[in-house]
């Protein structure tokens, strides 16, 4: 999904797509542009930007946010690793007391110190229901965190919730600061401080986001001393701006960054990922919450052709959020397409052609609108090609662009182009999605779907300690979403960047929806060596 992602997505919220202005298509500042950046800066183009900067409100909730730390992070190969706690954590036996100790000497960017104090804040700030962090349920394991003098955090959980060392990559946020400020709309939303390896300098609204580095970051001062994200919505400008020497390094679609493939001066990198991109059908909307129009769609559509025409093989299909080569799928689940069976769905149901194709029951046609994104070219493309396959069997689909502030009011009723994923557990992206108390709950649970049996198990899965159970649990889960699908899943996508060889070789990680922002092959842009970087002298 877009920066505002299913999630539970984005998820928490990282991103919302703003539309392209005449700032955002401006140079970065010229100390900061690629064709006039020092020997150690960078700028890269991404295509959204967060609602806010304060991992109160969720900002980098999965980790590497640049701004801040977490008690621990994940490196190259998805594992756990200490960042601001000394070392993983102590857990008891019965998996409800994790204990954390803490790195010592770490401060802030503004020189305070960071202590057990800040940890106790965060998490309890986030769990306040004053706190307008749509990610609260991600904790909802959390019965208590407290302080053990200055250089230990202890969490007691309400239950053994497998995953929760998982969910302490998220930021923490000052005390002495954030604590002083309202925190929906203080200033610290906008103006963070933090233990991370950058400072942010200068938002942009709509246009960039400049950072410098932090020089007493305890893990070491980055070499890349500016970074720069240029936040460039549409796809095409992107890559336009990279093309003419802009950017540094850019996030795109692969029918752009192909274009790229004979630019010996470039090189792209592909990052496995669980994004998918999915199709909202509104319980609320009397055609999409059909159970048959539902099931008809899902073998209706043709994933293998979307992955092959829209990807250029760049992906695979998806039949639920779990991508097929995850350990937590479930095999016999994937979908075939096969017209004929959508066909004989619908006939069965009662949803008979009308005189234009167009199937109708009980004086109700089968139409209805499918938002996507404007200028996201690969929802785009996702969502008339699902329109095309939806009309071969009697479906008419109308498809409209908007922004989000068009499409969110219009979900309970509308079907979304929709996108999300996350490759650290089955909890933290199916919860959000599919639980049907978190309906019209912003965009946790877009379809309004409501199926007691997966809220049976994913309470299950999320409560569980043992992993045998978790995956019985999240079996069911993925079954019951063939026999009603609130959502077509289509593809799950492999993102493409492209950056100035002179920054490489680099490397990427597995990514979740939300990616650009803290992913990319700058995921850890803090540790590039700069004697290749734009600038320099060789």
């Amino acid at each position: 999904m877009t920066a505002r992602s299913i999630q539970v997505a984005v998820a928490a919220t990282l991103a919302t797509a703003l539309s392209l202005t005449a700032a955002a298509c401006s140079n970065p500042d010229s100390a900061e542009s690629g064709s006039g950046a020092g020997p150690a800066s960078a700028v890269v183009g991404i295509a959204y930007e967060p609602d806010s900067l304060s991992p109160l409100l969720g900002y980098g909730k999965d980790g590497n946010s640049k701004i801040f730390d977490g008690l621990l992070a994940l490196d190259a190969d998805m594992k756990l690793r200490p960042a601001l706690a000394a070392e993983l954590p102590e857990v008891s036996d019965d998996g409800l007391t994790y204990t954390y100790k803490l790195r010592q000497g770490v401060k802030f960017s503004d020189g305070k110190p960071f202590g057990a104090k800040d940890v106790v804040f965060t998490y309890r700030t986030i769990l306040d229901e004053k706190t307008n962090n749509p990610s609260r349920t991600e904790l909802d394991a959390v019965k208590d965190v407290t302080a053990k003098g200055e250089d230990t955090v202890v969490f007691t959980l309400k239950y053994p919730y497998a995953p929760f060392a998982q969910r302490t990559v998220l930021p923490i946020a000052p005390e002495h600061i954030a604590g002083k400020q309202d925190v929906n709309t203080g200033a610290f939303t906008t103006k963070p401080i933090g233990t991370g390896p950058y400072v942010l300098t200068k938002w942009s609204k709509g246009e960039k986001l400049s950072f410098t580095a932090n020089p007493d970051y305890w893990d070491g001062a980055p070499e890349v001393k500016k970074f720069t994200m240029a936040i460039i919505k549409d796809d095409d400008v992107r890559a336009t701006r990279l093309r003419s020497g802009d950017l540094d390094g850019a996030i795109l679609p692969p029918n752009l960054a192909k274009g790229f493939a004979n630019d010996k001066a470039k090189k792209t990198y592909a990052a496995n990922s669980y994004d998918y991109r999915t199709v909202t059908l509104p319980t609320n909307n009397k055609v999409a919450g059909d159970t048959a129009v539902r099931r008809a769609l899902d073998v209706a559509v043709d994933r293998q052709t979307m992955v092959d025409a829209i990807l250029n093989g760049s992906g695979k299909p998806a039949y639920g959020p779990v991508p097929t080569d995850s350990e937590w799928f479930t095999k016999g689940t994937e979908r075939k397409h096969d017209l004929a069976a959508a066909k004989k769905i619908l006939d069965e149901a009662g949803w008979k052609p009308g005189k234009d194709g167009v199937r109708v029951k009980d004086g109700v046609r089968a139409t209805f609108p499918l938002w996507y994104l404007s200028g996201d070219k690969l929802r785009q493309e996702h969502a008339l090609a699902y329109a095309s396959d939806a009309k071969k069997a009697g479906i008419d689909i109308r498809t409209e662009a908007g922004t989000w502030e068009v499409i969110e009011p219009r979900m309970k009723h509308d079907a979304v182009l929709a996108g999300g994923g996350s490759p650290a557990d089955p909890d933290f992206d199916q919860y959000t999605l599919l639980k049907s108390s978190l309906a019209g709950d912003g965009f946790n649970n877009m379809a309004w779907y409501d199926n007691k049996a997966v809220d049976a198990a994913i309470e299950a899965g999320r409560r569980s300690g043992d992993k045998a159970e978790r995956k019985k649990a999240y079996d069911t889960v993925q079954r019951e979403l063939v026999k009603n699908p609130g959502y077509t899943f289509l593809t799950h996508i492999d993102h493409l960047y492209v950056v100035d060889d002179r920054f490489g070789p680099l490397t990427t990680q597995v990514e979740p929806h939300d990616h650009g922002l803290a992913s990319g092959p700058w995921w850890n842009v803090e540790k590039w060596s700069t004697q290749n970087a734009r600038g320099s002298e060789k």
